[in-house]
């Protein structure tokens, strides 16, 4: 059974709605600039893709996750037509890898006042929207996949509509974890690249409205199914095998073969570890339907967003979907071998008729989700 989506919201480094997003990527637009949040002094990176609402470069602010949060939230209610003033009875799901990790630290270092009850989002939602079933899952970059997943879930056993959203931004802590463990510090996000040198962080929030039986409402795509897994193989490194299982599992659930996929939208972090495990995969699985998908990549664009990571591609989909148009590969050149005889899109936006889509999002500890997304009938 496929599931409508009746709502979408979105803020990113390359735009404050979906619509603003979607026309960026899909133009190239790079949403890498010059590091805001952080001292440069402490740090031999200097860069991110960060949501530029900071009073000053070098100066932060605590409460920016929940805000973010909140903006996506209100799109995607409001696109839904639901009354905003009033959540309640309305299971709302959040898919973060940080949450306000970045208030703690700022009261840490700087003594902002941030109380402890805002480190849960449920608290801002229920004052902003009367939402008074609230859950956060922290399921590393996978989160608002698995947020989806549950949402789903909720929809098979009667839920009526369901909110799903995921949100993250960039932390002192993470950004400087991630400068340490790459052997160079990157200007910019490549996906699949040979000569990728690592990922960088990004900031955004992402929300989708999900119906049981949308009436009369516009529907701007359809989830068939997610799958889930958790193969544990390794704390950092990824397991092709985990992968792959998650992805059939996908396509059972979904009820697609590979040869059913019109768009591929990949994890794609630009690691040297994760491309190469997220290609061997996918080649294991299509076989030798890997050359019929459209392949992108986001991340190249919008940096790596987390938690938020999931459903920032799900609404970027569900647009190449309606529209048949998706947005390229940026800095794309010279695809690793593991990717070889792939359809990835680079240079400028591709043109096509696109019906059934694959979502795909790996996280720390083998945490992996796969969505398969249909076009609105």
């Amino acid at each position: 059974m496929s599931w409508a989506v009746t709502g979408t919201g979105a803020v990113a480094a390359l735009g404050g709605d979906v619509g603003e997003l979607f026309g960026n990527l899909c133009a190239g637009r790079s949403g890498v600039a010059e590091l805001r949040g952080f001292d440069h002094a402490r740090h031999t990176a200097r860069h991110a893709y960060e949501v530029d609402n900071r009073p000053a470069p070098g100066v932060d602010v605590p409460g920016r996750a929940t805000g973010l949060l909140l903006d996506a939230v209100g799109q995607a209610v409001r696109d839904a037509g639901l009354d905003e003033s009033d959540l309640s009875g309305v299971p709302v799901l959040i898919g973060t890898g940080l949450r306000e990790l970045r208030s703690v630290e700022l009261w840490r270092t700087e003594g902002a006042g941030f109380p402890a009850a805002r480190l849960h989002f449920g608290t801002a939602l229920r004052e902003a929207f009367r939402a008074d079933d609230t859950h956060t899952l922290s399921n590393a970059c996978s989160a608002g996949l698995y947020a989806l997943a549950l949402g789903v879930d909720l929809l098979a056993q009667g839920t009526d509509t369901v909110v799903v959203a995921g949100v993250d931004v960039l932390t002192e802590t993470m950004y400087g974890l991630l400068e340490r463990v790459q052997p160079v510090p990157p200007t910019r996000v490549r996906p699949f690249d040979r000569d990728r040198d690592g990922v960088l962080m990004g900031e955004g929030a992402a929300a989708v409205v999900l119906s049981r039986a949308p009436g009369g409402r516009p529907v701007h795509g359809l989830v068939r199914d997610v799958a889930v897994n958790c193969d544990a193989f390794h704390v950092t490194a990824p397991d092709p095998a985990g992968i792959a299982e998650a992805i059939r599992e996908a396509h059972t659930r979904g009820g697609v073969k590979p040869a059913d996929i019109d768009l591929l939208m990949v994890h794609g972090t630009g690691t040297l570890l994760n491309d190469e495990a997220e290609a061997t995969a996918l080649a294991d699985v299509f076989g030798p339907d890997r050359d019929k998908p459209l392949v992108t990549a986001t991340k190249s664009m919008t940096g790596h967003t987390s938690g938020a990571s999931g459903l920032l591609n799900l609404v970027v989909t569900l647009r190449c979907l309606a529209e048949g148009r998706v947005p390229p590969t940026v800095g794309l050149d010279h695809p690793v071998d593991e990717a070889a005889g792939f359809r990835f899109v680079t240079g400028e936006a591709a043109h096509r008729p696109l019906t059934v889509a694959q979502l795909n999002a790996f996280g720390f500890g083998g945490i992996n989700a796969v969505a398969i997304l249909e076009a609105a009938r």
